[in-house]
């Protein structure tokens, strides 16, 4: 009987359960969207509780979708929202806290603080990171710190850390494994992505008990077993959310690059066994790590991509739904200079300040709606070319293609507009939830469902191409201008 796959998909807006076939095809998805929690200026934060609710909620509704095929669950995989950080009682389960979501500040001049020259190339060259408030270091730092009686308790070795993966998986398996995989590790300012361990030296700077930290496994391993929908199901892959979208992509081989545009915008080009150093603030990181083989990335990551058309809608209230941003920008022929720097949570990569906050420049008295929203739109293709050029710069060669996905590609408009930007053709697969399918893919990797890597890029089909149309003239002069507004909201 050919199986199924059961994805967890735990994203910063939304969490969703899909079922995959042995083959890729999706069987059933079940989504909600997370509240997000604003407590104080540039914090964010989850409820762990409900993240939980809605993981166990969603499997079950996909697991119960008419049609879906009755046949058994292979596997389990778990993509999860990266750097997120939580703290919980080993005994109860219970979050100590509310999850410091990966976009959270707070911990800005603490890092500023330990930036120091010395304590910044150890970071760098132990973990292929810089010292941000993204990671989960300082938010775990920032736990131990403030929430009375916290750092006693980790001290006797009570309470458990853990990125959003670690957490499902420890109720997944009621409190029997405390595991995460090598690409998560990887995201915490904490692991050593070149011996694959935690690093002793990195958990004295942070000031951080070694008995908070999981077992570090494989991307494709035996994560444990859960009770919790009926027959016993091996949690069998595991990874962060891009990393997941890159074997989603299928870029397994050195130089094949992928973005992806969901709350952020994250940009991945395999390395293969080599990891390339950055002197252009972009991040060397795990990719993948299947067999104790691990095959190493370059990315450069962007707080804010459909979470500029979150707040068009949301907070600004210029459009109803997020389908009618595309509609927009085409209603207008340019933006008329206005652009909009989308720094609501500070700025990513490769300029890496926190205290930078968001502007609309270049407003005049016929600007208006239309306008707005192209520029939102045109921000996350100029922020992608930022990556682009900065890879470039490290030395790693101008890709043929970029592999796109996520919630915003669907797109057209958009994606015209960055192939235009970056001059290079922009693929769109048939499949765009990448980072579901990745897991999938891992999750059938570890029970034996999958082969080879071979075998999964095989599954890999294109739906959509967009090459380059614009002069070179005009793009220089547009991406001349979205310079200059970034360097207006810089904070140093």
């Amino acid at each position: 009987m050919p199986p199924r796959l059961l994805v967890i998909d735990q994203g910063t807006t939304s969490t969703r359960a899909m079922l995959f076939d042995h083959q890729g095809t999706v069987l059933a998805r079940a989504q909600t969207e997370l509240p997000q929690i604003f407590p104080a200026p540039g914090w964010v934060e989850h409820d762990p509780e409900v993240i939980w609710n809605h993981t166990l909620m969603l499997c079950r509704q996909a697991l119960a979708t008419p049609g879906a095929s009755t046949e058994p669950i292979a596997g389990i995989g778990i993509a999860n929202q990266r750097e997120t950080t939580v703290l919980w009682d080993r005994a109860t389960g219970k979050p100590v806290y509310h999850a410091i979501v990966w976009q959270d500040r707070r911990t800005a001049a603490l890092c500023e603080m330990l930036a120091t020259a010395d304590n910044s190339a150890l970071v760098a060259a132990r973990t292929g990171l810089v010292l941000d408030p993204y990671f989960s270091a300082s938010k775990i730092r920032w736990l131990l710190d403030t929430v009375p009686g916290v750092r006693e308790r980790a001290e006797r070795g009570e309470l458990a850390f853990g990125t959003i993966d670690s957490f499902l998986l420890w109720r997944l398996t009621e409190g029997r494994v405390h595991a995460t995989d090598a690409t998560n590790a990887a995201r915490t300012l904490l692991f050593n992505i070149h011996t694959q361990q935690w690093d002793a030296d990195l958990l004295a700077l942070f000031g951080i008990p070694a008995s908070l930290l999981p077992e570090v496994r494989d991307n494709a391993a035996e994560f444990g077993i859960t009770r919790l929908f009926g027959a016993p199901i091996p949690i069998t892959g595991m990874a962060g959310d891009q990393q997941a979208a890159t074997v989603g992509q299928a870029c397994f081989a050195p130089g094949m690059i992928k973005s992806t545009y969901g709350t952020g915008c994250f940009m991945v080009q395999n390395t293969g066994a080599t990891v390339v150093a950055s002197s252009h603030r972009l991040l060397s990181t795990v990719c993948y790590r299947l067999q104790g083989q691990t095959t190493y990335a370059l990315e450069g990551s962007i707080f804010i991509a459909g979470a500029a058309v979150q707040w068009l809608r949301d907070a600004v209230r210029l459009i109803d739904h997020a389908g009618e941003a595309e509609a927009l920008a085409r209603q207008v022929e340019s933006t008329g200079g206005v652009y909009l720097v989308p720094a609501f949570t500070g700025l990513g990569a490769p300029y890496w300040d926190p205290l930078a906050r968001g502007a609309i420049i270049g407003l005049t008295r016929d600007s208006g709606i239309a306008h707005i929203v192209r520029a939102a739109l045109e921000s996350v293709c100029y922020q992608t070319r930022d990556l682009m050029a900065a890879m470039q710069a490290d030395g790693v060669c101008a890709p043929s293609a970029l592999r796109v996905d996520g919630g915003m590609v669907g797109n057209d408009w958009m994606m015209q507009f960055l192939a235009d930007m970056l001059d290079v053709t922009v693929e769109r697969p048939q499949v765009t939830e990448t980072t579901a399918l990745g897991a999938a893919y891992l999750a059938g990797l570890g029970a034996g469902v999958f082969g080879s890597l071979d075998e999964l890029s095989g599954h890999w089909q294109l739906e959509a191409r967009f090459t380059p149309g614009m002069d070179d003239k005009r793009r220089e002069q547009l991406y001349g201008g979205w310079n200059e507004a970034v360097g207006r909201t810089l904070s140093r």
